[in-house]
Protein backbone atom coordinates (compact mmCIF):
# COMPACT_ATOMS: atom_id res chain seq x y z
CA UNK A 1 0.00 0.00 0.00
CA UNK A 2 1.59 3.51 -1.10
CA UNK A 3 1.45 6.29 1.39
CA UNK A 4 -1.58 7.54 -0.10
CA UNK A 5 -3.18 4.76 0.81
CA UNK A 6 -2.43 4.83 4.06
CA UNK A 7 -4.22 7.97 4.78
CA UNK A 8 -7.50 8.16 6.40
CA UNK A 9 -10.60 9.36 4.14
CA UNK A 10 -12.25 13.00 4.76
CA UNK A 11 -14.64 14.63 2.77
CA UNK A 12 -15.24 18.36 2.86
CA UNK A 13 -18.77 20.11 1.56
CA UNK A 14 -18.45 23.52 1.76
CA UNK A 15 -19.90 26.85 -0.07
CA UNK A 16 -21.14 30.28 1.01
CA UNK A 17 -23.61 30.57 3.76
CA UNK A 18 -27.44 29.74 2.31
CA UNK A 19 -26.34 27.83 -0.64
CA UNK A 20 -28.06 24.20 0.63
CA UNK A 21 -25.04 22.58 2.21
CA UNK A 22 -26.76 21.02 5.41
CA UNK A 23 -29.37 18.61 2.88
CA UNK A 24 -26.74 18.08 0.40
CA UNK A 25 -24.75 16.46 3.55
CA UNK A 26 -27.41 14.63 5.13
CA UNK A 27 -28.11 13.11 1.37
CA UNK A 28 -24.28 12.51 0.72
CA UNK A 29 -23.82 11.02 3.94
CA UNK A 30 -26.78 8.06 3.68
CA UNK A 31 -25.31 7.28 0.31
CA UNK A 32 -21.75 6.52 1.33
CA UNK A 33 -21.90 5.82 5.32
CA UNK A 34 -20.62 8.72 6.55
CA UNK A 35 -21.59 10.98 9.36
CA UNK A 36 -21.07 14.79 9.69
CA UNK A 37 -18.94 17.48 11.57
CA UNK A 38 -20.05 20.98 11.09
CA UNK A 39 -17.54 22.90 10.17
CA UNK A 40 -20.25 25.93 11.84
CA UNK A 41 -18.41 28.74 14.28
CA UNK A 42 -21.81 29.38 15.33
CA UNK A 43 -23.89 25.94 15.65
CA UNK A 44 -21.33 24.68 18.20
CA UNK A 45 -23.44 26.68 20.71
CA UNK A 46 -26.60 25.78 22.55
CA UNK A 47 -29.72 27.97 22.09
CA UNK A 48 -28.40 29.68 19.15
CA UNK A 49 -30.81 27.66 17.24
CA UNK A 50 -32.75 30.45 14.92
CA UNK A 51 -29.75 32.78 13.82
CA UNK A 52 -27.26 29.94 13.24
CA UNK A 53 -29.69 28.16 10.76
CA UNK A 54 -29.17 25.23 13.08
CA UNK A 55 -30.09 22.15 11.29
CA UNK A 56 -32.42 20.05 13.06
CA UNK A 57 -32.56 16.53 14.25
CA UNK A 58 -35.56 16.16 11.64
CA UNK A 59 -33.56 17.74 9.30
CA UNK A 60 -30.45 15.57 10.17
CA UNK A 61 -33.10 12.29 8.86
CA UNK A 62 -30.57 9.91 11.02
CA UNK A 63 -27.59 10.68 10.66
CA UNK A 64 -24.70 11.82 13.40
CA UNK A 65 -23.79 15.12 13.57
CA UNK A 66 -20.72 16.46 15.54
CA UNK A 67 -19.84 19.74 16.89
CA UNK A 68 -23.07 20.77 17.64
CA UNK A 69 -24.27 22.40 20.88
CA UNK A 70 -21.35 21.46 22.51
CA UNK A 71 -20.58 24.90 24.22
CA UNK A 72 -22.83 27.29 26.32
CA UNK A 73 -22.88 30.90 24.19
CA UNK A 74 -20.10 32.84 26.95
CA UNK A 75 -17.68 29.93 26.43
CA UNK A 76 -15.06 30.83 23.40
CA UNK A 77 -14.63 28.88 20.34
CA UNK A 78 -11.94 29.28 17.88
CA UNK A 79 -10.31 27.23 15.33
CA UNK A 80 -7.54 25.96 17.55
CA UNK A 81 -10.90 24.19 20.02
CA UNK A 82 -12.24 23.62 16.29
CA UNK A 83 -9.60 21.56 15.13
CA UNK A 84 -9.31 19.79 18.20
CA UNK A 85 -12.85 19.16 18.63
CA UNK A 86 -13.17 18.03 14.54
CA UNK A 87 -9.67 15.48 15.07
CA UNK A 88 -11.28 13.88 17.91
CA UNK A 89 -14.62 13.55 16.06
CA UNK A 90 -13.33 12.47 12.61
CA UNK A 91 -11.16 9.44 14.69
CA UNK A 92 -14.50 8.02 16.48
CA UNK A 93 -16.20 8.22 12.96
CA UNK A 94 -12.82 5.87 11.37
CA UNK A 95 -13.22 3.72 14.51
CA UNK A 96 -16.65 2.97 13.28
CA UNK A 97 -15.44 2.29 9.75
CA UNK A 98 -17.41 5.55 8.68
CA UNK A 99 -16.57 8.40 6.67
CA UNK A 100 -15.79 12.02 8.30
CA UNK A 101 -18.06 14.42 6.04
CA UNK A 102 -16.85 18.50 7.54
CA UNK A 103 -20.05 20.18 6.51
CA UNK A 104 -20.39 24.05 7.00
CA UNK A 105 -18.81 27.42 5.71
CA UNK A 106 -16.17 28.35 7.95
CA UNK A 107 -13.00 28.33 5.34
CA UNK A 108 -10.20 29.03 8.14
CA UNK A 109 -11.24 25.97 9.86
CA UNK A 110 -11.85 23.80 7.08
CA UNK A 111 -8.21 24.63 6.51
CA UNK A 112 -7.09 24.11 9.61
CA UNK A 113 -8.49 20.66 9.53
CA UNK A 114 -7.63 19.64 6.16
CA UNK A 115 -3.68 20.25 6.35
CA UNK A 116 -3.06 20.14 10.09
CA UNK A 117 -1.88 23.59 10.64
CA UNK A 118 -0.23 24.32 13.62
CA UNK A 119 -1.10 27.46 15.09
CA UNK A 120 1.51 27.86 17.41
CA UNK A 121 -0.38 27.60 20.94
CA UNK A 122 2.94 29.08 22.32
CA UNK A 123 1.89 32.45 20.68
CA UNK A 124 -0.88 33.08 23.20
CA UNK A 125 -1.32 35.39 26.44
CA UNK A 126 -4.23 35.76 28.44
CA UNK A 127 -3.48 38.97 29.86
CA UNK A 128 -2.70 40.63 26.39
CA UNK A 129 -5.71 39.42 25.43
CA UNK A 130 -7.91 40.68 27.89
CA UNK A 131 -6.10 43.85 27.41
CA UNK A 132 -6.32 44.20 23.65
CA UNK A 133 -10.64 42.94 24.48
CA UNK A 134 -10.86 45.93 26.51
CA UNK A 135 -8.87 47.92 24.02
CA UNK A 136 -11.85 47.36 21.61
CA UNK A 137 -14.58 47.99 23.94
CA UNK A 138 -12.23 51.52 24.33
CA UNK A 139 -11.43 53.04 21.04
CA UNK A 140 -14.17 50.61 18.87
CA UNK A 141 -13.58 47.86 16.83
CA UNK A 142 -12.91 49.94 13.44
CA UNK A 143 -10.15 51.88 15.38
CA UNK A 144 -8.69 48.45 16.40
CA UNK A 145 -8.77 47.25 12.78
CA UNK A 146 -6.91 49.69 11.77
CA UNK A 147 -4.08 49.21 14.36
CA UNK A 148 -3.92 45.56 12.79
CA UNK A 149 -3.77 47.17 9.31
CA UNK A 150 -0.69 49.52 10.61
CA UNK A 151 1.28 45.92 11.49
CA UNK A 152 -0.22 43.48 9.04
CA UNK A 153 -2.20 44.86 5.99
CA UNK A 154 -2.43 41.64 4.50
CA UNK A 155 -4.77 40.27 7.56
CA UNK A 156 -6.62 43.34 8.28
CA UNK A 157 -7.86 42.78 4.21
CA UNK A 158 -8.85 39.50 5.07
CA UNK A 159 -10.37 40.17 8.18
CA UNK A 160 -13.40 42.22 8.77
CA UNK A 161 -13.37 44.93 11.22
CA UNK A 162 -16.68 43.43 12.87
CA UNK A 163 -14.91 39.86 13.66
CA UNK A 164 -12.82 41.28 16.87
CA UNK A 165 -11.84 37.83 17.85
CA UNK A 166 -9.35 37.31 15.03
CA UNK A 167 -8.49 40.71 14.47
CA UNK A 168 -7.47 40.68 18.02
CA UNK A 169 -5.65 37.28 17.27
CA UNK A 170 -3.88 38.89 14.75
CA UNK A 171 -2.51 41.97 16.67
CA UNK A 172 -1.96 39.43 19.86
CA UNK A 173 0.33 37.20 17.23
CA UNK A 174 2.06 39.98 16.18
CA UNK A 175 2.64 41.56 19.63
CA UNK A 176 4.17 38.01 20.59
CA UNK A 177 6.00 36.98 18.14
CA UNK A 178 7.02 39.69 15.84
CA UNK A 179 5.50 37.59 12.75
CA UNK A 180 2.27 38.76 10.71
CA UNK A 181 -0.07 35.79 11.08
CA UNK A 182 -1.21 35.88 7.47
CA UNK A 183 2.77 35.40 6.66
CA UNK A 184 2.52 32.26 9.35
CA UNK A 185 -0.58 31.34 7.83
CA UNK A 186 0.41 31.50 4.27
CA UNK A 187 3.28 29.03 5.42
CA UNK A 188 1.00 26.98 7.01
CA UNK A 189 -1.45 26.61 4.13
CA UNK A 190 1.58 24.63 2.39
CA UNK A 191 1.75 21.87 4.21
CA UNK A 192 0.64 18.42 2.68
CA UNK A 193 -2.36 17.05 4.17
CA UNK A 194 -2.07 13.93 6.19
CA UNK A 195 -5.41 12.89 4.85
CA UNK A 196 -6.88 11.21 1.19
CA UNK A 197 -9.47 14.14 1.04
CA UNK A 198 -11.71 15.45 -1.06
CA UNK A 199 -12.94 19.07 -1.22
CA UNK A 200 -15.60 20.13 -2.77
CA UNK A 201 -17.52 23.88 -2.88
CA UNK A 202 -20.95 23.91 -4.19
CA UNK A 203 -22.08 27.53 -5.53
CA UNK A 204 -24.77 29.25 -7.17
CA UNK A 205 -25.25 32.64 -9.33
CA UNK A 206 -24.77 35.24 -7.40
CA UNK A 207 -28.48 36.50 -7.44
CA UNK A 208 -29.86 33.67 -6.69
CA UNK A 209 -28.02 33.07 -3.74
CA UNK A 210 -28.70 36.80 -2.46
CA UNK A 211 -32.64 36.19 -3.08
CA UNK A 212 -32.07 32.92 -0.50
CA UNK A 213 -29.58 34.83 1.88
CA UNK A 214 -32.67 37.09 2.03
CA UNK A 215 -35.30 35.00 2.27
CA UNK A 216 -33.45 32.89 4.76
CA UNK A 217 -32.95 36.04 6.99
CA UNK A 218 -36.77 37.02 6.76
CA UNK A 219 -37.33 33.10 7.86
CA UNK A 220 -35.18 33.88 10.90
CA UNK A 221 -37.17 36.90 11.76
CA UNK A 222 -40.39 34.90 11.74
CA UNK A 223 -39.31 31.62 13.40
CA UNK A 224 -38.09 34.58 16.59
CA UNK A 225 -34.36 35.74 16.36
CA UNK A 226 -35.11 39.16 18.28
CA UNK A 227 -36.59 36.89 20.93
CA UNK A 228 -33.53 34.44 21.12
CA UNK A 229 -31.28 37.17 21.19
CA UNK A 230 -33.24 38.57 24.14
CA UNK A 231 -33.22 35.33 26.06
CA UNK A 232 -29.11 35.08 25.50
CA UNK A 233 -28.67 38.47 26.75
CA UNK A 234 -31.09 37.66 29.97
CA UNK A 235 -28.51 34.70 30.41
CA UNK A 236 -25.84 37.76 30.62
CA UNK A 237 -24.08 36.99 27.43
CA UNK A 238 -21.80 40.29 26.27
CA UNK A 239 -21.49 41.94 22.62
CA UNK A 240 -18.34 41.15 23.08
CA UNK A 241 -18.17 37.37 23.52
CA UNK A 242 -17.39 35.16 20.69
CA UNK A 243 -21.06 34.02 19.69
CA UNK A 244 -22.53 37.46 19.70
CA UNK A 245 -19.74 38.05 16.74
CA UNK A 246 -22.01 36.05 14.39
CA UNK A 247 -23.90 37.23 11.64
CA UNK A 248 -27.67 38.54 12.99
CA UNK A 249 -26.61 37.75 16.53
CA UNK A 250 -24.49 41.00 16.72
CA UNK A 251 -27.08 43.59 15.13
CA UNK A 252 -30.07 42.20 16.79
CA UNK A 253 -27.89 42.85 19.99
CA UNK A 254 -27.63 45.78 19.01
CA UNK A 255 -31.26 46.15 18.12
CA UNK A 256 -32.19 45.63 21.74
CA UNK A 257 -29.55 47.88 23.35
CA UNK A 258 -31.37 50.90 21.33
CA UNK A 259 -27.96 51.43 19.05
CA UNK A 260 -30.90 51.52 16.01
CA UNK A 261 -34.07 50.12 14.67
CA UNK A 262 -35.12 46.88 13.87
CA UNK A 263 -35.71 47.60 10.30
CA UNK A 264 -32.79 48.79 10.07
CA UNK A 265 -31.28 45.84 12.15
CA UNK A 266 -32.40 43.25 9.33
CA UNK A 267 -31.79 45.19 6.60
CA UNK A 268 -27.81 44.96 8.21
CA UNK A 269 -28.18 41.60 8.27
CA UNK A 270 -28.88 41.04 4.86
CA UNK A 271 -25.88 43.23 3.83
CA UNK A 272 -23.74 41.98 6.07
CA UNK A 273 -24.48 38.20 4.58
CA UNK A 274 -24.22 38.94 0.98
CA UNK A 275 -20.82 40.55 2.26
CA UNK A 276 -19.87 37.81 3.92
CA UNK A 277 -20.78 35.46 1.30
CA UNK A 278 -18.69 36.98 -1.19
CA UNK A 279 -15.52 36.66 1.41
CA UNK A 280 -16.31 33.07 1.45
CA UNK A 281 -16.16 32.53 -2.51
CA UNK A 282 -12.72 34.50 -2.15
CA UNK A 283 -11.11 31.83 0.46
CA UNK A 284 -12.59 29.24 -1.69
CA UNK A 285 -11.05 30.20 -4.80
CA UNK A 286 -7.47 30.22 -2.73
CA UNK A 287 -7.52 27.12 -1.79
CA UNK A 288 -6.01 24.12 -3.20
CA UNK A 289 -7.63 20.91 -4.44
CA UNK A 290 -10.97 22.04 -5.12
CA UNK A 291 -13.40 20.94 -6.95
CA UNK A 292 -16.44 22.87 -7.61
CA UNK A 293 -20.23 22.03 -7.95
CA UNK A 294 -22.34 25.15 -9.28
CA UNK A 295 -26.18 24.56 -8.61
CA UNK A 296 -26.94 26.29 -12.32
CA UNK A 297 -24.53 23.81 -13.77
CA UNK A 298 -27.27 20.67 -12.37
CA UNK A 299 -30.52 22.38 -13.05
CA UNK A 300 -30.13 22.16 -9.14
CA UNK A 301 -31.03 18.60 -9.57
CA UNK A 302 -29.38 17.01 -5.83
CA UNK A 303 -29.48 13.59 -7.37
CA UNK A 304 -26.90 14.99 -10.19
CA UNK A 305 -25.19 16.52 -7.57
CA UNK A 306 -24.62 13.48 -5.46
CA UNK A 307 -24.01 11.41 -8.76
CA UNK A 308 -20.66 13.71 -9.20
CA UNK A 309 -19.49 14.11 -5.80
CA UNK A 310 -19.72 10.12 -5.65
CA UNK A 311 -17.81 9.42 -8.80
CA UNK A 312 -15.16 12.09 -7.89
CA UNK A 313 -14.80 10.43 -4.53
CA UNK A 314 -14.34 7.33 -6.55
CA UNK A 315 -12.06 4.67 -3.99
CA UNK A 316 -11.46 7.04 -1.20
Amino acid sequence: MDKQQEKKPLLILTGPTAVGKSALSVALAKRINGEIISADSMQVYRGMDIGSAKISEAEMDGVPHHLIDVLEPDEHFDVTLFQKLAVRAANEIWQKGRIPIVAGGTGFYIQALVYDIDFNDRASDGELRAELEKRALQIGLEALHAELAAIDPESAAAIPAGNVKRVIRAIEFYRLTGEKISAHNAAQRERVSPYRFRYFVLTDERSKLYERIDRRVDRMMEQGLVEEVGRLMEQGVKLTDTSMQGLGYREIYRYLQGDFSLEEAVRLIKQNTRHFAKRQLTWFRRERDVIWLPWQEYDYDQERVLKTIIDRIGKI
